[in-house]
This record gives structure tokens, sequence and C-alpha cells, in this order.
């Protein structure tokens, strides 16, 4: 045997100053209080590198990490500095960046100048002993297709100067510009190797053999194969499962040599296509499978197929045991990126991050233990917002999941039955093709915190703010289709507009009211899903669900200072007090107060049970098109003929088509009064122009035209399948895409293409290719789920936790609303609710008329 398969590790590890989180450049200091046989400096002074001894056992290996991990702490910690191994500091900044003082790092900065700079970057090294250097170089080719898994367990650097990149390892792509990195190619010998590393030498532009930073490459310093591409792994025991792993792999390539089985290696762009996607998904995502011809799998499935696979050797060598227990831990409570991630998706601070790093770095083999205990049979799913890595609950829910857990069978069924009384008794219902349907009601709250709330607040503001400047051009002055950035044919010859809408007076308010779906993705990160400018439904609702948990289920723990949505009803009416005043309504010292109505096409509407609450709750006379006529060039109550200042519109048609009981057409004159200014109307005619599904695409356009500003927010990547280069690619990829119709609302027409059969993406293709200028298409996007009570008979995956509890992840939304009230920096306040939608099992549309259901939103106070 060739292969001695002894074991050692390098770690590379970040200094962090643990006062403020930033890098610190002393190694030189630390690194004379330590033995040189096992400590050196890097070639950045915020780094110091372990080497440790040969070991024979991963218990061996796991020891000498710890030990050389703690004589750095010991050593730094006099001067306040900690260690965090991880692929990169999520603090630190190009400025960090200072040159360890000797010859042949100066000549590297001076040959490579900002590739330099930038390597604020660490990574774990793995050596297995192979004494054989022809061995050693075959084995190095034959385990490539392995590497992948490999770099997605150990990804720890999903975050660069203070950013999310978006990718779980930064760090390996960072590390690809060097221009030795990679894989090496065909190589036949041990000579060969060396015949490469002398021409690269001999080239200038690599400086001598050790800059060979090839992915796995025989030792320049030992008789081992070294692996080079993770990256440094707080958890100690996440870098042995690697050397675990790392071991097998040799000695499986090792019996393959040995019985002469031939090799066949992978194309080239296939394998940088594979270690991509690894540094770009990490755990989370998918990876590429190691078959001829690769295609996409679930990470946690390579793991353990790799460990499969693998499982003759790790027997042999003793370690299968263990390393089936390290992966099934790591595969539970995610990556180092995970858990990076999920701190800071709830705590909205990188220094929260920080802390966690340097923690699991000082922290025990296997980790920190879990602050809460784990949901012992609830479905975890990446990007479920309440439960997160190893089935264990949020901090923000520890709470709640503890009185859910708490609940028997019998408690839960007896509330959930209390809830449908309760909706029945208050007529919480909703209307779908003319029948009112019970409006389903969740007693998992959802919890949105401050620092989500500031975010979504602050973009949803700027996103209104463009949204209104956008439909006061384009039914004014058109400035934005003069200069050409959206086509005049897309405006005008689109199904939201009307004519009629350039009638209204110049500077008049659209949008009293705005409503934006939004969607969490698995990270953690918010996105615009649709905006509706319209007559955005839904408050009333996320008003009512609140009364119905105060009423059926108050004693679930409540976080401090959750903000109250009984303010919206203020909002709304100082929404359209503001529009009336700006179209002359009396004053507040005037004789007669403004007269506001919610303007209603009745009791068929299939809002009308928000409709009645909203007008209740905002003092709002309600109103039909039967009850109101013009008189004397005003919009009056047939009822006492009482003025009205401002009409909140929330018809099921566009009012200048409406017309009352005999057939008059009372929306043609109501719109002459508005056109006169003597009526204010909240929302206008003609706002779905800005809210159809091909406007969507341009939003970030508007924020630039008419805000000089970039999006805070993301939105979903949308295709408009009237561009022809667009549609031609979805057509192709229609069975992988979201597909809508430009004016649907209600989840009507939605189809999603992954879920779908062969005969609906079929049907589907057809339709847009015959009429292209109605269809958009959207990547699909993995929605986040959150904890749903379901009867236990509901759904195959619905499982009864050991406490009697029943839950299952459930895909959700969020609407939230904003309110042109006039007061505040732009005129516009964010309402105190939102309402989350919930998807029925095994769905990803949360439209309550294709099945969905709701839950209460708690909204923690975003920081003033």
């Amino acid at each position: 045997m060739a292969a001695v398969l002894t074991l050692g590790a390098e770690e590379e590890l970040h200094l962090i100053d643990l006062e403020s989180g930033k890098l610190s450049a002393r190694a030189p200091q630390i690194l004379s209080r330590l033995p040189g046989e096992n400590y050196s400096a890097e070639i950045q002074r915020t780094t110091v590198e372990t080497n440790t001894d040969v070991v024979t056992s991963l218990d061996g290996l796991r020891q000498e990490i710890l030990r050389l991990r703690k004589g750095v702490i010991d050593a730094a910690a006099p001067e306040g500095i900690g260690i965090a191994c991880v692929g990169t500091a999520p603090r630190s900044e190009f400025a960090d960046f200072e040159l360890t003082t000797s010859g042949r790092y100066g000549r590297m900065q001076e040959q490579y100048r900002l590739l330099v700079d930038e390597q604020l970057i660490c990574g774990t090294q793995i050596h297995v002993g192979v004494a054989d250097r022809n061995m050693a170089v075959d084995i190095a080719q034959r385990i490539s297709r392995d590497l992948p898994t490999l770099l997605a367990i150990s990804a720890s650097s999903p975050y660069w100067n203070g950013h999310d990149t978006g990718y779980s390892s930064i760090r390996s792509i960072i590390w690809q510009r060097w221009p030795s990195a990679g894989a090496t190619g065909d190589i036949g010998s041990a000579a060969e190797y060396d015949e490469l590393l002398t021409d690269l030498i001999a080239t200038g532009v690599i400086a001598d053999s050790k800059m060979a930073y090839f992915e796995v490459r025989p030792s320049s310093h030992a008789p081992t194969l070294e692996l080079r591409v993770c990256d440094a792994c707080p958890i100690v025991d996440d870098a042995v499962l690697i050397a675990g792993l790392f071991r097998a792999t040799v000695r499986a390539a090792e019996l393959d040599i040995e019985a002469g089985r031939p090799y066949h290696p992978q194309a080239a762009p296939i394998h940088r296509a594979a270690m991509w996607q690894a540094a770009r998904s990490g755990l989370t995502g998918d990876l590429l499978d190691d078959t001829v011809h690769p295609r996409p799998t679930a990470a946690a499935h390579a793991v353990r197929h790799l460990i499969r696979r693998l499982r003759p050797q790790l027997e042999e060598l003793g370690d299968y045991d263990e390393v089936v227990d390290l992966a099934d831990t790591l595969l539970a409570r995610g990556n180092s990126a995970d858990r990076q991630r999920a701190t800071f998706a709830e705590r909205g601070e990188i220094d929260a991050v920080v802390k966690l790093v340097v923690a699991e770095t000082h922290g025990p083999a296997g980790g920190l233990a879990p602050a809460a205990p784990a949901l012992r049979s609830y479905r975890t799913r990446a990007g479920d917002e309440a439960v997160g890595p190893g089935s264990r609950p949020r901090p923000a829910y520890e709470q709640i999941v503890r009185h859910v857990e708490e609940l028997s069978p019998h408690q839960v069924g007896e509330r959930m039955r209390a809830s449908r009384r309760w909706a029945s008794e208050h007529e919480l219902t909703f209307g779908v093709d003319g029948e009112l349907r019970p409006f389903e009601v969740d007693l998992v709250p959802r919890i949105i915190t401050a620092h989500e709330w500031s975010d979504i607040a602050a973009g949803l503001t700027q996103r209104a703010r463009a949204l209104e400047a956008f439909l006061q051009d384009v039914y004014g002055r058109q400035r934005i289709l003069t200069d050409g950035v959206i086509p005049r044919g897309a405006v005008e010859g689109a199904p939201g507009w009307q004519d009629d809408a350039r009638r209204l007076p110049e500077g008049t308010v659209r949008s009293a009211v705005f409503g934006f779906d939004l969607v969490r993705n698995e990270f953690g990160g918010w996105r615009v899903l649709e905006d509706n400018v319209r007559n955005p439904s839904g408050a009333a609702y996320a008003l009512a669900i609140r009364q119905l948990m105060d009423a059926v289920a108050a004693d679930v723990p409540r976080p401090a200072g959750i903000l109250d949505p009984v303010t919206a009803f203020a909002a709304l009416r100082r929404a359209l007090l503001a529009g009336a005043r700006r179209a002359g309504a009396p004053t507040d010292d005037s004789s007669r107060a403004p007269v506001l109505a919610l303007l209603s096409s009745g009791p068929d509407s299939t809002a009308w049970f928000e409709h009645r609450l909203l007008a209740e709750g905002a003092g709002l006379l309600l109103l039909t098109l039967d009850e109101i006529e013009v008189h004397d060039g005003r919009v009056v109550s047939r009822e006492g003929r009482t003025p009205v200042d401002a009409l909140y519109l929330r018809l099921d048609t566009e009012l200048p088509d409406a017309v009352d009981g005999s057939g008059a057409p009372i929306g043609r004159d109501v719109m002459s009064v508005a056109a006169a200014g003597q009526v204010f109307l909240g929302n206008a005619p003609g706002n779905g122009i800005a809210d159809d599904k091909a406007m969507y695409c341009n939003v970030p356009s508007l924020i630039t035209y008419y805000l000089d500003e970039r999006p805070l927010l993301e939105q979903v990547p949308t295709y408009r399948t009237s561009d022809e280069t667009e549609r031609r690619g979805v057509l192709e990829r229609v069975g992988e895409l979201v597909t809508k119709p430009v004016d649907g609302h209600g989840g009507e027409g939605v189809l999603i293409g992954p879920a779908s059969g062969a005969a609906a993406v079929a049907e589907r293709r057809a339709e847009i290719a015959a009429d292209p200028e109605n269809w958009v298409a959207q990547e699909v996007v993995a929605l986040s789920s959150h904890p749903t009570f379901v009867v236990p008979d509901e759904g195959e995956d619905a499982v009864a936790d050991d406490g009697g509890t029943v839950l299952e992840p459930r895909h959700v939304d969020l609407r939230v609303f904003v309110y042109a009230t006039g007061d505040g920096e732009y005129g516009l306040s964010v309402a105190d609710l939102a309402l989350t939608r919930v998807a029925p099992a095994g769905s990803m549309v949360v439209n309550s008329s294709r099945g969905g259901g709701s839950k209460d939103t708690w909204i923690l106070p975003a920081k003033r």
C-alpha cells in the first residue's frame, strides 16, 4: 500500500479584535509567543496558520486541532484578540489588509497587486499520507469529482466586506483568481507534474512551487497529498468529517489504481461548473451529481451518496460510524455559511455573525450547545422562518414553540374549531365566483423582527414613491415615455391604461393605498413579488385575524411591543383626508368636516367583509353605486344629499365603466367631478398600468429614473414574453418557470412549471406563443415556510410531535400596506400590520381563492 494514510491539517485563523469585531494585524506579536514548528505567518498580518503533528486517527486529528487553536487563543487573549476559523471574516474590509514583512510576500504584492490585497481569506488544508509521488499524482486526478461536495461541507464565507455575497464560499471564488489555482489537467506521472511546475516557474507568473495553488497536490514539503479547496471550518468536527471523507477517497482511488481500473476524467468546464455550484449553494441548494453526465441533486443527497460509495473504505479505516454521525449532525445544523446567515436573519447585525464564528472557533469540537431543544418530528426545511438548523426553534420563536409543543391534540383541535366558530360568527369570509367561503386562520403566529421590518419599510416606501411618480407622470407630462425609458406602446397599449385618468388635475395623488406582496428566501432576504395600486385588499383581514387570536389564542406568548394593527384605520383615514384637502375639501377650522366614503360594489363584492370593517374602523361612509349621485358638480350621498370629499374606490370594475342599478353611467359622472377637482379618488382609475406583471419588470428603472436611487429591495427575475429574445428562452423553459397573465390577480392563471404535468406545460407554451403580449414568466423563488397546525389526516407529511402537536411547514408570503398620509419624510406611512398568507399543503400558491389560509403577523417595531 503506497498510501500510508496518515492525517494532518493546516488551519488558517483570522485574528479578531474582540471589542470591534474587526480584523487585527497583530500576527507577528502573537507568533512570537508560539513555537515555530506548529505555527507560522501568512501573507496577511491578520492571520496565523497552524500545522498539526502527523496523526493516524480522526480523533487524533481532532485533539491536535483543538490543541493548536488553544495555543493561539491563549497567546492572543492578552491582546483582547480572538480567532475565527472561517473562509472570510464577516466584517473584513479591503483596508484591513496589511502585508507580512518578507521579501517573498513583498514580491508577490508587487507582482499581483489587487489579487494580494484581497487575500483576507482563510482555508483548511487536509493532508493524507501518500509516500509514492506517482501514486499521489494519479490519485489527485481521480478524486476530483468529489471535491465539490467537500467544498460545500466546508463553506463558511458568505460575507465579504460586510455584505452577503450570495455565495456560501466566496473564498473559493476569490482563490480561483490566482493563475495557478484550479485543477492541473491530465498528468501521467510525478515527473510530468514536476515538469509542469518547472514550466510555470519559468514563465515568471509564479515564483516557486509553493505557489502551485492546485485543488489537490502532492505537498511541497511532506510525503502527503494535500486537499486545498476547503474553507476554514469554525467547528472542529466539520474539519474532521472532511478529513475522514478525503482519506477515504484517497484510499478508494488507490484501490482503483492497484486494480487497474481506468480513469475517465471529467471535462474541465463541467468540473469548474460543479465547483462553482458548490461555492454558490453550499448545502442549501443543489450540487452536481457524480455521474458521467452530471445533473443537479440535493446537497444532502450528494453527501449521503458519497458516504455510501465510500463505505468499504471508511469501514476499512475504522471511520464509518464516526463519519456517519458527523455528517448527520452537519446536515441537521447546516454548514457555517447556513449558520451565519441564520444568525444575521435573526439579529440583523453583522457583529452577531462575528460573535458566532468566534464562539464556534473557541468552542468544543462538536460545536456550541443549542439554546433550545429540537422539535423531534417537525419536518424542517431550508428557509423555515421559525425552526432552524437541527430542528431547533429560532430565538424569536422559542417561547411560542415551547407553548405549542405543550398543547395536546385535543387542545389543538378545540382551538381550531373555536377559530372557525369565531370566523363564522363575525362573517370573516371572502368571495370566490360569487360564493362566500370561510377565511382560514392558522393559530401559529408569524414574527417579523425589528431589523426585518426596518428594511421592509424603507424598501417599500421607496417603491411607493417611484410608483406614484410614475403614475403622475404617465397621466401627465409623460417624461419617461419621451425620454425613451419605457416604450410608449408598453404603457398606452397595456390592459391597465385608462385614457380618462389623464383628466384628473395635475398633482393629484393617484395611490392613497399601496399593497406589496413580498417573499422571504432561504437566506432571510426579502423580495417584492407583486405590486398592487388598484385596490389592494387584505388590511381588514389582518385586523380581524388579530381579533380572532385575542379571542381564541390569547395565551400564546407575545414579544413585548408588537405593533398594534388597529392604527391602520387612522392611517387610511389620514390618507383620504390628505387627498381630499388637496382637492379643496374643508380644513379642520371649517364649519363643515370633510366627508370621506368607501365606495363598494356592494354585498356581492368578493371583499365585502373588508369594505364593512374598513369603513367602520376608519369612520367612512359605506356607499354603493346606487347610493351616490352627482348634484351641482359634487358627489353626494342620495340619502341626505351629503357632499362627499373623498371616495376610497373598492369597486369590482373600473370607475369610468361603472353604472348604477338603473344603468345610469354614474362612474363617468363621478370622473367628471374628480376632473374638476371636487372629489378625491383613492385609488384613482388607471392605476392598473403601474401594477400589471409586465410593468413590474420596470420598477427598478422607475426608482432610478424618478428618485436617482438604487432599489433597496430586490424583486424576482421576470421575463417579458412580448420581447422576442426573452420569449424564446421562456418557451424553452416553461417547465422550469412560473408563468402568469399580465393582468391576472388572485393567483388566477398562474402555472408553476416544476409542479405541473407535461400536458399543462405544453398548453401554457401554446398560450404564450399565441398571445405573447399577455404573459410574463418568473424564476421560481424558494418561498420561506412557517409551522402551521393541520388536521392529522390533512396531509401525509403532517406529523404529531411527541408532545401531541400536529405541525407542518407551509409556504408563506407577506402583504404590506403603505398609505399616502401626507405626513412623514415622504408623505407615506407603512401600516402597522401585514397579512401573512399560507399556501395549502404541497403548493406554493398562497391565495385564499386557491385554497390557502392566513395567520397573525406580529411585527416588532423598527428602531428609531
